[in-house]
């Protein structure tokens, strides 16, 4: 995804003049309440930065909207009250569980958004007039920060900037990210409360794995399926990639791409013959209107997304394979790549690769599970979809 920083933006604020002016607004409506003053602590980001902030935060700018699936499991009850502003990702690129936070919380329509997917600019005047305590970025914004010399300049306002990780190394970092959105908020027992239940539904999977050392069927997984035409993009030995390992199968990208993300060739994908291949795929209307992506999220429509992964059958990269053979087509919220509901992904592939080995294991039902002990919306099925109806032997 397009960054959402330019190295301009700060440029254009000091010639406005907007040196040593901090606009400090009245805190909006649900809000945090500003009982008592915080206390100026030191968090260590997933960069290893040593940050200096004030503790609790109370008013919080969203680097990616998307970052709203743990803050939602954090501030259960309100999970808007602090963000102050937000990238609009979530609202694009998720426009399902966004639908469901604005029932739920009307308020939510009224956070200022910042750009990112259609200019590659962040409104830094607009992002410093909220008056935040901390600005929450992921990783892989590092290097336009540092470009553009944002940390210190913000850090001259008064504004502390902490990155975060669930995309690039989301086995490694998102329990250090949970952990870190825990010590923000001043929500450290619920954070672990979240840590353990994640802890113990991937572990439902690698133990079993461990134990029985099955057989591991060779995988190919499409990466953001429909969200563009290219063929074949897919996961390295990370995200994805190591998902397909956790749950007992054999990622046929894993020596080929040196990193989290990059593509195969079609060829490559033939020779390797695999025997399951699973597309990451979203509502992408926003994006790719009456594309080939696959609908899967809250809520979807199974019927109609079993209809468009019928599609992915006929790609060319495709033609001859095993999984083609045996319509051992899966698609599944693309979402999981970039949250900590990771577990669920896992749970589905173990029970799409194994399924006699998995026969009791209801990733639906973990889901479940998770919503009604951590998150404030509903949980609704539709999260994964698949064309093949009999076990498929490795």
């Amino acid at each position: 995804m397009a960054t959402f920083y330019r190295p301009g933006a700060f440029a254009a604020l000091l010639l406005a003049g907007l040196i040593g002016v901090i606009v400090f607004f009245v805190t909006p409506r649900g809000a945090v309440a500003a009982d008592k003053d915080p206390a100026i602590g030191t968090v260590t980001d997933l960069l290893g930065r040593k940050v200096k902030v004030h503790l609790p935060v109370r008013r919080v700018i969203l680097g990616e909207g998307r970052q709203l699936y743990l803050v939602a499991a954090l501030d259960t009850q309100n999970p808007i009250e602090r963000i102050v502003g937000w990238r609009k990702d979530l609202i694009q690129s998720d426009p399902d569980t966004y639908g469901a936070y604005l029932r739920a919380f009307p308020d939510i329509a009224k956070i200022p958004t910042f750009g990112g997917f259609e200019d590659g600019t962040f409104d830094i005047e607009q992002a410093i007039s909220q008056n935040p305590d901390v600005i929450i970025l992921n990783i892989e914004a590092q290097h336009a920060t540092e470009d553009a010399r944002y940390i210190e300049k913000l850090d001259a306002l008064g504004i502390p900037v902490v990155y975060v990780d669930f995309r690039n190394n989301p086995m490694q970092n998102t329990e250090p990210t949970m952990r870190l959105f825990g010590q923000l908020f001043g929500k450290e027992q619920r954070a672990e409360a979240f840590i353990d239940f994640r802890n113990q539904q991937i572990h439902r999977v690698t133990d079993v794995i461990e134990a029985q050392h099955p057989s591991r069927p060779s995988v190919f997984i499409e990466r953001i399926g429909g969200y563009t035409d290219d063929c074949c993009l897919s996961f390295g030995n990370e995200n994805f990639g190591l998902f397909v390992d956790m749950a007992g199968g054999n990622n046929i990208a894993r020596t080929v791409i040196p990193g989290t993300f990059g593509q195969l060739n079609p060829e490559q994908v033939i020779v390797a013959d695999p025997a399951h291949v699973v597309v990451t795929s979203a509502n992408w209307e926003a994006f790719a209107p009456s594309g080939h992506w696959v609908g899967v999220g809250p809520g979807a429509d199974m019927n109609q997304a079993r209809h468009k992964l019928a599609w992915y059958t006929q790609r060319p990269a495709y033609a001859g394979i095993k999984a083609q053979n045996d319509q051992a087509f899966h698609a599944i919220w693309h979402q999981f790549y970039n949250s900590p509901y990771q577990f669920v992904a896992i749970q589905q592939l173990a029970k799409w690769f194994h399924p006699t080995l998995f026969a009791d294991l209801d990733p639906d039902a973990s889901f479940r599970e998770l919503h009604k002990r951590f998150l404030p919306v509903p949980y609704e099925p539709g999260y994964f979809v698949s064309l093949q109806k009999e076990e498929v032997k490795p």
